[in-house]
């Protein structure tokens, strides 16, 4: 029997994901949750849920339509939001309540939002790995997987069964006929892993705020991907002239200055590949964000390396060129010439925190 309680707790779930739900493209663009991210959990700010109620007027204020005014004329205290200027107000501001939810949830609500296919990975689908799962319980095994609850009440049952059990000294007493254990079951499950390696250009045009674009879509990225595979490898690579492989928080805090050669980065990538993630066992995406300020003898060198190395292994090869004042942006030009070529090469420009929302669904709305 579902008690009421328990019914108001899930309803209000379900309001406060529909809530989130609403505003999900500002917290996606704005990247409002990613620093109340948790080890399987993000906080969310929400706006209290307002419950509507009547308010009356004052005693002998008049009836409906009663008074003096003209149609459309506001009436009441006026209320302003927002900063300024003067006195402390004495009026009730906006309450914002935090609530959590787990990335589940949030890969979820980003599929639904964004019309997200289902990946379908590639590799060797006979490769599998075998895992033990305790489904059953049995009336032998070892001591380490005893039972103790089953054990316990098949003893309690037996004793009141029998008129053994006084209630004033409960003194439940398991025989061997009592006891049960954990019993297993080994099964094999589809080996269906990803490696995921971010590459970023750190160059002296790339500013801070495109480097915040980068992360933030990066996180969605990562939210999506994990809802989808059972195991994910990332891998993360920043580069001016020359690249170098770092660890997630350095390729989010790193500030560089220098020129640019991209092709840096792709050969680290290829040395990364070929070193972890051999490409018939993975499933390999690639993530890349530039201004698109390269050095132009460079250009023909990367195109070589994506065409021989990069783009034959690899489920997507995404691009994502972000606007900087700084940058010539002539490198999508390049890529653009190869785009009905090569299928998993997927383009996307990103002018600014607004563009966060649809170059998510631009990289990821294949489904490969």
């Amino acid at each position: 029997m579902v008690r009421r309680i328990d019914r108001d707790q899930q309803r209000f779930e379900k309001i406060i994901k529909g809530k989130v739900r609403q505003q999900l493209r500002k917290y996606i663009n704005h990247g409002e949750m990613i620093g109340r991210k948790g080890r399987e959990t993000v906080s969310i700010p929400v706006p209290n849920i307002e419950i509507p109620h009547f308010q009356h007027g004052e005693k002998g204020s008049g009836g409906v339509g009663q008074g003096e005014g003209e149609v459309g004329q506001p009436i009441g205290r006026g209320k302003s939001d927002g900063d300024g200027q003067g006195q402390a107000g004495n009026e009730k501001g906006q309450h914002i309540r935090e609530v959590e939810l787990t990335l589940e949830e949030l890969a979820d609500m980003l599929g639904e939002a964004l019309e997200l296919p289902r990946i379908e990975p590639k590799g060797d689908d006979a490769l599998t790995s075998k895992k033990d799962r305790y489904t059953s319980v049995s009336p032998t095994g070892p001591d380490s997987l005893r039972h103790f609850k089953r054990t316990y009440k098949r003893a309690l049952k037996r004793m009141i069964a029998t008129n053994n059990y006084d209630p004033k000294d409960p003194m439940i007493i398991p025989t061997k006929d009592d006891e049960r254990f954990r019993s297993w079951k080994t099964v094999s499950e589809p080996h269906t892993n990803a490696a995921v390696i971010y590459m970023m250009d750190v160059s002296g045009s790339m500013t801070d705020v495109q480097k915040e674009i980068v992360r933030t879509e990066a996180f969605w990225i990562d939210t999506w991907l994990k809802r989808q595979y059972n195991g994910i490898e990332r891998r993360y690579i920043v580069h001016d002239a020359v690249a170098h492989e770092v660890d997630e928080d350095t390729f989010y805090r790193v500030r560089e200055s220098g020129g640019t050669r991209i092709s840096s980065a792709y050969r680290a990538a290829d040395h990364i590949i070929q070193r972890d993630f051999p490409p018939s066992l993975w499933n390999i995406y690639c993530f890349q964000f530039s201004d698109g300020d390269n050095w132009g003898e460079d250009n023909t060198e990367c195109i070589e390396n994506l065409k021989e190395n990069i783009f034959p292994i690899c489920n997507l090869f995404c691009y994502g060129q972000v606007r900087s004042p700084y940058g010539s942006g002539d490198f999508i030009k390049e890529l653009r010439k190869f785009e009905e070529e090569f299928d998993n090469l997927i383009l996307s420009e990103i002018d600014d925190k607004e563009a966060i929302y649809g170059s998510i669904k631009t990289f990821l709305g294949t489904g490969k």
